[in-house]
């Protein structure tokens, strides 16, 4: 700064004194030509000592080099001031884009791998559970024919041994039975009055009793149809045997039966079979042939005029009858002629889950067939949940005659009708279950039981007897299955 204020101030001189200015001209030492310039000074009469001049002269080269210094580090700090700046805006702008455009890019690739191994490994976990499925459906169906192996081992033993019998001319006396009984354990339960306390019942007759019906059918009696009746107590229950296998879900229950009083066009050996789950149950699939049945053909599918409910559907004389879907309606529906022939309101009747067998379904109202015709089973609010039976017109559905029972109907699984006795099962899931009361309608008392039912796919939906086979019907968790049994003689 001092070498800019000596420059102005010999400008500033220059200006004053240029008035006095003087050029002069003359040879040096050596004769070459000078030119000299003088400016008279307007402050000093006279010019300093030549050791003063060197003096301010070395102050003004110390100031410019000081100041070049100063210069120096300024244009430093610049520099590193721009260099910042320059570092800043690639941080801010293009820069953490091209940053980060390399991981993302890496990071894509590595995700998607993730996602298909954890797709793998749900695959495979899937598979892995199946094959557990699998292989206890078919260690049950390795049982199952063991089972049946000793059983047709049994039988083969029986027949070889009567077949000896017959070849030494001593014929077996005759047996009053419409079908031949398996081999099995005969199982008379001891009771007591002590394990019946509980379950006493009352019977409230209207008209005229169920022993009296099953002894006018009895042969040589006026008013015997069928013939034999093989009527009796129920004694055994044998192992099941699984004939059909539903293919859906809407087969996990359901309830399918055989004509026990078959009509003209159909025979003994036709099927029909009714998938209950769902909210609107409408179809119904016939099958003529057993070999349809087995191999899941109908021959027939009827659509009724309106949906059914529960399981408790029969098949009697060629008529379909059923529950209305949410109501105490009774329906019967003509099979050839595809129509309604009978409604009746069953009074008092509790209907969609007030009063349904222990496993649900709805099953308040189950309809039944024995040797004496046609029954349904039932509660209502006056009996408390207890169990009603009721005899039917299977023409016109009117009540015939009427027990109530201390049974309560949600505490057992299922119940069916022999020989004019009201029998109930103990569970519908336990694999040990049993027969464990039982109501004789002609009598009217009551005893416990203990007779073994296999449950052997757990989840028992349907329970009915057949009087034409002297067999048991069931439909077990997606499996309709049949029980053969043993009666006691009258």
């Amino acid at each position: 700064m001092p070498a800019v204020r000596l420059l102005l101030l010999a400008c500033l001189l220059w200006g004053e004194g240029a008035r006095t200015a003087q050029l002069r001209k003359a040879n040096d030492r050596s004769g070459r030509c000078q030119y000299t310039f003088s400016v008279a000074s307007p402050n000093e009469s006279s010019c300093p000592e030549q050791g003063q001049a060197m003096s301010a002269i070395q102050d003004l080269q110390r100031d410019s080099s000081a100041q070049h210094s100063d210069l120096e580090d300024l244009k430093a700090r610049l520099g590193s001031l721009e260099g910042l700046l320059r570092r800043l805006a690639l941080t801010q702008g293009a820069g953490p884009a091209e940053t980060l455009e390399g991981p993302q890019s890496r990071l894509g690739p590595l995700t998607r791998e993730q996602e298909q191994l954890e797709t793998q490994a749900r695959e495979l976990e899937t598979a892995y559970n199946n094959l557990l499925r699998d292989k206890a459906v078919l260690e049950e169906e390795r049982q199952r024919l063991r089972a049946e192996n000793a059983n047709l081992a049994q039988r083969l033993e029986s027949s070889s041994q009567e077949l000896e019998r017959l070849r030494r001319g001593q014929c077996p006396p005759a047996r009053r039975t419409s079908q031949a009984v398996p081999l099995g354990p005969r199982e008379d339960p001891g009771w007591t009055l002590e394990n019946t306390g509980f379950q006493e019942l009352k019977s409230e007759l209207t008209e005229v009793t169920a022993s009296r019906i099953l002894q006018e059918s009895v042969p040589g009696n006026p008013g015997s149809e069928e013939g034999d009746t093989g009527c009796g107590e129920l004694t055994w229950v044998g192992e099941p045997i699984t004939l059909r296998t539903a293919e859906t879900i809407t087969g996990k229950y359901g309830v399918w039966m055989r004509d026990p009083k078959p009509v003209y066009p159909y025979t003994r050996e036709t099927t029909w079979r009714v998938d209950t789950v769902g909210t609107a149950v409408r179809q119904v699939f016939e099958y003529s042939l057993l070999s349809q049945f087995t191999q899941g053909y109908p021959s027939k599918v009827h659509v009724l005029p309106r949906p059914l409910e529960s399981t408790g559907a029969v098949v009697y004389g060629g008529s379909l009858y059923f529950q209305g879907a949410e109501s105490r309606t009774l329906i019967r529906y003509e099979l050839s002629s595809e129509t309604v022939k009978a409604e009746k309101e069953l009074p008092g009747a509790g209907y969609h889950g007030q009063f349904p067998y222990s496993w649900g379904g709805y099953t308040d109202i189950d309809l039944a067939v024995d040797e004496a015709g046609l029954w349904v089973i039932y509660s209502t609010e006056e009996a408390k949940g207890a169990i009603v039976l009721s005899r039917l017109h299977p023409e016109s559905l009117e009540r015939e005659q009427t027990w109530e029972t201390n049974i309560r109907k949600q505490s057992v699984a299922n119940a069916f009708v022999i020989c004019g006795t009201l029998y109930t099962v103990s569970s519908y899931s336990s694999p040990e279950a049993t027969v464990n009361f039982a109501y004789d309608t002609g009598t009217g008392s009551s005893k416990a039981l203990a007779i073994p039912f296999k449950n052997r796919y757990k989840y028992s939906s349907m329970i009915d007897y057949n009087p034409l086979e002297k067999k048991l019907f069931a439909w077990d968790n997606f499996n309709m299955v049949t029980y053969d049994i043993r009666l006691s003689k009258m």
